[in-house]
This record gives C-alpha cells, structure tokens and sequence, in this order.
C-alpha cells in the first residue's frame, strides 16, 4: 500500500496587492508607455506607481520566499525568519514582464503601500546565499543611455533569456538573485554633507562575492537599468516570534541579525 504525503508550509506569507486585471498591460506593453522621451522622471514613476497600485505585477511574485539565519548575540544563538520577494520588482504578466527600475523614493513608497521594506546589505548578501538560482550578471557598458526605457527593455530581455536556462528545474517563483544589484536602505542614505543618496549593493557573482560594493556616489535621481527593486516583508520572527525589521535593525541588541553596518535607526528612504 502506497501513501502520499502532502507536504504543507504553515508559515508561508503572500503580498497583499490587488488581483491583477484581465486587462492588465503585458510588460512589454507597459514598457512602451513609459518609453517617451518627453516624459519627466516623475511623470515616468506616478506611471509605474499606478501600475503597481492597480495589482499589475506577475502572479508568481505574490507568494512570498523564506529567508533563514542565525546569530551568536551575547552568548545566546538567535535565530530570524523573514520572507522576500522571489525576484526584482516587476510589472505585467508571468510570460511577459518588465524589470522597472526606480528612485529610491518611489521604492519605498511602493514597500509602504505593501507593509514592506527595502534590504539591507547583510539581507541581499542572504539572499544569493538561500536563492535556488543564482544568476550570472549581465552589465552593459556604461553611457548615457543605461538611464534609459530602451536599455530597461534590453537588460530584462538578457536576464529572462538567461533565466528560461533553468526555468524547467525551478519554475517561476522560485528564488532568484545575482541579476540586478540591490538598491538597499543604509546608513550612508545621507552622505558627509548630508545630501540624499541612492545607495546600491550587490550584483553577485558565482562565488558569492557582489560586483556592486556598498555606494552612494549617485543622487536619487540616477536610475539606471541595473538597479533592482527587492521588497522585504516587514512582518518577521525572532525565536518564533512576531516582531518587525524595523524593530530588529533599530535594536542595540538584535541588529547582527539583519545588518552588518551596526543599528540602522531610519531603515527608510524619504517619500515625497
């Protein structure tokens, strides 16, 4: 006699976002609509913002992924979970989608409308460790058209070509990384002269060490197609229990768990 075993997770966690529409724009469709020159950087995000508002981002993306890890504080081991979005923020179908990078500031807009945030350092550095597909990057040569819709459209059509790679072993949903570098939440938000700053990470290469070293060099309004939107669910576990990023990366205690650049008391960016 043979029995199957149905295997359930308890602790699974899904973003709260309208249902995407039947009608929805594809991504490629969408692309297009907010690849005229004229529209203003603002005008471009109030765009992508009502797309994202309205549910249009792929159905794979809406449950979300486990990330688990350890740290020795104070004699003690401590254990986290916490749960992300299983690949860089994205708008239109399953088969047809549009990596849409953004401003700081709208990404974290984004993060509240969803109860959720953007990573740290230590958290992307996580990620590629946990992710199922490690992806190899892909840059462009730099130059003024890497800011770009046009560019936008050509990187996403370089990382999903290479993610079809495997996409028969690990559909969609599962865990991904190393195909955009991190636009991550710091304490260098404000440099020496207290000036806003996006601040970029990652990129990581096969043998775990990111091409994209913790930067601030660029104001908030340098978009360019390798930034990556990657949303992380405020709602986390200490030791079992309920508790949230921002209380564990505002703890004097707690923090290792989520940084390696010490307490990180304004874990956000400024929304306009």
């Amino acid at each position: 006699m043979f029995f199957s075993i149905l295997v359930v997770d308890c602790h699974s966690q899904h973003l709260k976002l309208k249902k995407r529409a039947a009608g929805s724009l594809s991504g490629s469709d969408f692309s297009k609509c907010i690849r005229d020159s004229s529209l203003s950087l603002v005008e471009r995000e109030n765009i992508i913002f009502n797309e994202i508002r309205s549910g249009n981002i792929p159905r794979f993306y809406r449950k979300l992924a486990v990330i688990r890890d350890t740290a020795m504080i104070m004699g003690q081991l401590q254990t986290i979970r916490y749960y992300v979005l299983p690949d860089f923020l994205a708008i239109g179908s399953d088969s047809d989608y549009f990596y849409s990078p953004m401003r700081p500031q709208l990404a974290q807009k984004i993060a509240d409308l969803l109860d959720c945030s953007l990573p740290t350092r230590k958290i992307s550095d996580r990620i590629y460790h946990t992710a199922k597909v490690k992806m190899m990057p892909q840059p462009i040569p730099p130059s003024k058209a890497m800011v770009t819709v046009p560019v936008f459209e050509r990187h996403t059509r370089m990382v999903k070509q290479q993610r079809d790679q495997s996409i028969r072993k690990y559909p969609l949903g599962s865990l991904i990384a190393g195909n955009k570098k991190d636009v991550v939440i710091s304490n260098i938000i404000y440099n020496s002269k207290n000036q806003l700053r996006v601040v970029i990470y990652g990129w990581h290469k096969p043998d775990g060490k990111a091409i994209q070293p913790l930067h601030n060099g660029h104001t908030t309004d340098h978009v360019d197609y390798s930034h990556g939107i990657r949303l992380i669910q405020n709602k986390l576990w200490i030791n079992g229990k309920k508790s949230t990023l921002q209380a564990v990366l505002g703890s004097e205690t707690l923090h290792p768990l989520l940084s390696d650049e010490g307490m990180i008391s304004k874990a956000y960016y400024p929304v306009e």
